[in-house]
């Protein structure tokens, strides 16, 4: 039998060494060179028919190497296995390992030392102290009004006026970048784009009215569009937003065409193209309909900002232990890439932030049976191609559908992907239950400033 062998090295770092006797692999050997003269096709002779002494010859020494080595990692898995070891990664080999001390002529004990990281034990931060806000956006009549315009507008009639009479039409224009006096700038930005007039700041409007199809007005941005409209603008010019020189540009707005959209009036057809599968009779019904649909988009939202913030309490306030020089080293070796020294202690940071997040979810998933079944991945499935489709959800009978689901349980990396996805969220439902979240209700704009404030904070 093989003697095995721990030391500690350092927290959570142990060397194993394992020594294999010669009756460990001399039988396999020798079954090995069997299945070897059984099998091996050699000319001038029957297959089957080849001396053991010659195929020891030709194939002696590295079958024997071979059946050490093996003989050496079984035994180092059992014995991992029958101590019950949780380690991270794979045993790596100590430098001082040799292949060359192993020699068929000279059968031996050998011996191999291997060093591992083990995994520590720890407590998951508790969340009843806990009292992260809960954001609830106010949905205003204003959000609501606009929304319904908006979708008025989409399914409204294009039509061709000859010129521009008031809000609603809409421009297709020419940008081209100009001097103020509206001589063009050399290799300037020239882009098409299609605006509402009421895009356009009040000042700058009345210069629009009247105006048709090939004429061109000089505009700054700074002046010609408010902030929101500005910055959307810039964005599609490729300008930075942020920067305040960007703004005080000249563009000559070449006119290409002048539409303008009837609305859509509020009746059935128009419900039905806005809202498909709800059933909506009147005017009322619609704008409860879109007021529910803007309140779950912020509620999704706000879900999703707490979720941010549980994971950086999990994080923050869960101490756990890890052997680090052991990890260092299997950042090195562990990968398909070796890397450098100096590679693997720049990556470890945020190497150690992803591992100690798979323990924490991995250890709150066993000990509160959070079970992530075939079903779940079908159904998160399903809601990734409804949402691809831009669908809320349709007739899930249709046989397409239930194909292309089918085919998605078959791709190993979507299931890996889609489990790791679910258990995460199950993981925050269940800690989003743990915490004593305050309820605070907030305008778009506040709750904007919020998530912008946060994403600055951790960047």
């Amino acid at each position: 039998m093989a003697t095995i062998t721990r030391e500690l090295l350092g927290q959570l770092n142990e060397k194993i060494t394992v020594v294999v006797a010669k009756d460990d692999y001399l039988p396999s050997f020798e079954k090995s060179l069997k299945h070897y003269s059984k099998t091996a096709n050699i000319p001038g002779f029957r297959k089957g028919m080849v001396p053991a002494g010659m195929i020891k010859k030709m194939h002696g020494p590295a079958v024997f190497t071979e059946e050490v080595l093996r003989t050496v990692e079984t035994q180092l898995n059992k014995y991992m296995n029958d101590e019950k070891l949780e380690i991270f990664g794979q045993p790596i080999p100590f430098g001082d390992n040799d292949a060359r001390q192993i020699d068929m002529n000279k059968p031996a004990d050998y011996t191999f030392t291997f060093e591992i990281g083990l995994k520590p034990d720890f407590q998951v931060a508790d969340l009843s102290k806990q009292h992260p806000t809960r954001y609830k956006v106010t949905v205003t009549d204003e959000m609501v009004e606009e929304e319904v315009n908006r979708l008025q507008l989409r399914h409204g009639k294009m039509t061709d006026p000859e010129t521009t009479t008031g809000d609603d039409n809409v421009l297709n224009v020419q940008f081209t970048e100009a001097n103020a006096d509206g001589s063009v700038v050399e290799g300037g930005i020239s882009k098409d784009n299609s605006l509402l007039v009421k895009y356009f700041a009040e000042a700058t409007r009345p210069s629009l009215i009247g105006k048709k199809a090939g004429d061109t007005l000089t505009i700054q941005l700074n002046t010609a569009f408010d902030e929101k409209e500005r910055e959307w603008v810039m964005g599609d010019l490729g300008l930075d937003k942020h920067d305040k020189a960007a703004g005080d540009k000249y563009f000559n707005l070449a006119i290409t065409k002048v539409g303008m959209v009837e609305r859509a009036e509020m009746n059935d057809e128009f419900f039905n193209a806005a809202l498909p599968g709800k059933a909506i009779a009147t005017e009322a019904e619609f704008r409860t309909a879109i007021k529910e649909d803007i309140q779950a988009y912020w509620d999704k939202q706000s879900s999703n900002h707490l979720q941010h913030e549980l994971y950086h309490v999990l994080l923050d306030h869960t101490t756990i232990e890890f052997p680090e020089s052991f990890l260092k080293k299997w950042l090195q070796v562990g990968s398909e890439q070796p890397k450098t020294e100096e590679q693997a202690a720049q990556e470890y940071p945020s190497f150690i932030n992803q591992l100690k997040w798979t323990l924490i979810t991995d250890k709150v998933s066993r000990e509160q049976n959070l079970q992530v079944t075939p079903d779940d991945i079908k159904a998160f499935a399903k809601a990734q191609l409804f949402g691809y489709m831009g669908m809320a959800s349709m007739d899930e009978e249709q046989p397409w559908i239930a194909d292309y689901v089918n085919k998605m349980m078959q791709d190993r990396k979507f299931v890996e992907d889609s489990y790791h996805r679910i258990q995460m969220e199950k993981v925050f439902e269940w800690a989003d239950k743990q915490v004593q979240a305050v309820e605070k209700p907030v305008s778009v704009a506040e709750f904007t400033a919020e998530i912008e404030k946060h994403q600055h904070h951790h960047h």
